[in-house]
Formats: C-alpha cells, sequence, structure tokens
C-alpha cells in the first residue's frame, strides 16, 4: 500500500486576538494590567513594561496604543534623527522591545519629546531598566525611575489558559486532555507556548490530524520539551 503523502501546510499566517478582554488578568500580570487600565490617570509620562519573550508585553502595549491613541514603534526601528518623522505629531508612543534600538541615546531624546508635548510613553523591554549597561546614566536613570510594569512568568492554571487562547486564535479546539498533557510536560514559559502551539498547528495541517496527546508527545519531542 503506498503510504500518502504528507500535505505541505502554507504559511498562511493568523491574527491573534490582541483587545483588552482578550488578556488573560493572573497574578502573574495584575498590577501591570492594572496600571495601563488607569491611563491617563497616570502620576508621570513614562512607564516601563518589563517581563520574558511571550508574557504579553506586545499585547498590552496594543491595548494600551488603542486606548491612548499611540503611534506604535518598533525599538530596532529608531534613531535619533528619525525621531521626528517617526512621531510625528502624537502625543503618545509605545515602544514595542526599546531595548533593541541601535542608537541607546534615541530613548533619552524621546522621553525628552514626549515630556515636552505633555503626552505619555509606553515602552517595552526584556530587562528592567536598572540593569541595562549600555546608553548613557541620564537615559538609564530616568527609565529605571519610571514605574516598572512586570510581567511574571505562569503557573500551570495561567499556562493551560495561555495555551487555550493561543490555539483558539488559530481557530483550534484541543480536547482536556492535550492540554493536560502539555501543561505537565512542556516549559512553564509563554515562549514555550508559542513554540508548542505553532509546532502543533503545522503538523496537525501537514498530516490532517486532529490535535491528539500523541501528536502533541511528538511535537515536544522534536521541540526538546518532552520529560519523560
Amino acid at each position: 500500500m503506498t503510504e500518502k503523502p504528507m500535505q505541505l501546510p502554507l504559511d498562511l499566517g493568523f491574527r491573534p486576538a490582541s483587545g483588552r478582554e482578550d488578556f488573560l488578568v493572573a497574578p502573574c500580570n495584575a498590577a501591570a494590567v492594572a496600571w495601563i487600565d488607569r491611563f491617563p490617570d497616570w502620576p508621570g509620562p513614562v512607564a516601563v513594561l518589563c517581563g520574558p519573550e511571550g508574557s504579553g508585553k506586545s499585547h498590552l502595549l496594543a491595548v494600551w496604543s488603542d486606548v491612548s491613541q499611540a503611534v506604535f514603534l518598533v525599538g530596532a526601528d529608531l534613531t535619533v534623527n528619525g525621531l521626528e518623522t517617526a512621531i510625528g505629531g502624537a502625543v503618545a508612543v509605545a515602544v514595542d522591545a526599546a531595548d533593541g534600538v541601535h542608537e541607546p541615546d534615541t530613548l533619552f531624546h524621546l522621553i525628552n519629546m514626549v515630556r515636552e508635548r505633555g503626552g505619555h510613553l509606553l515602552v517595552a523591554v526584556r530587562e528592567p531598566p536598572a540593569r541595562w549597561t549600555f546608553g548613557t546614566p541620564d537615559m538609564r536613570s530616568r527609565l529605571a525611575a519610571a514605574p516598572l510594569l512586570e510581567l511574571g512568568a505562569p503557573d500551570d492554571a495561567v499556562l493551560q489558559a495561555v495555551l487555550l487562547k493561543q490555539f483558539d486564535d488559530r481557530r483550534l479546539a484541543p480536547g482536556p486532555d492535550v492540554l493536560r498533557y502539555l501543561t505537565e510536560r512542556m516549559p512553564r514559559t509563554f515562549a514555550a507556548v508559542s513554540a508548542v502551539v505553532s509546532a502543533m498547528d503545522r503538523l496537525s495541517l501537514a498530516e490532517r490530524r486532529a490535535l491528539t496527546v500523541p501528536l502533541a508527545r511528538r511535537v515536544l519531542a522534536q521541540l526538546g520539551y518532552d520529560e519523560e
């Protein structure tokens, strides 16, 4: 009997839900969410979102951008000379991966510009600015003095809920047994959630299989996450 060829999936992408109502509020992020929700009643013009990859920084940044009508920028795209063009007439600015700027002093100038306009700035970074070793002391001290909105690592309940959300974003519906199997064996990180969901989506599409525990077991092995 001839083996059925594997279908190669087209990488069409998907649109994740990114509204405020789509964000899972849990102990690991409740303080940060509360700060976003209190806008514009902030005591100062600058705040810093901080957390590991996949912790929801970009999601919260997008939520705040909608509420504040901020211009949304990415750190790696910013330069000192290009700030005026990038910001335009905006009085609210959101910068994702702000610690990825190639010219660190860009953030110093951006803070000054926002202050002069009486506006607000929210930046998302992986490490607290107090730990940074790049850029000028003035830049680091200004960001370190801003409120730090930390997004922590998830517990098992949160991890399972985030798994379910990311599957739902891709219009996939794994059973409780699959979610439980993954949660008990995969790393407790949001980055791992994204990797697992993406891999299961591609493999199930390629082989035209449902999301089952055996498929989950293979994906964890492929990613090096299996602990059995």
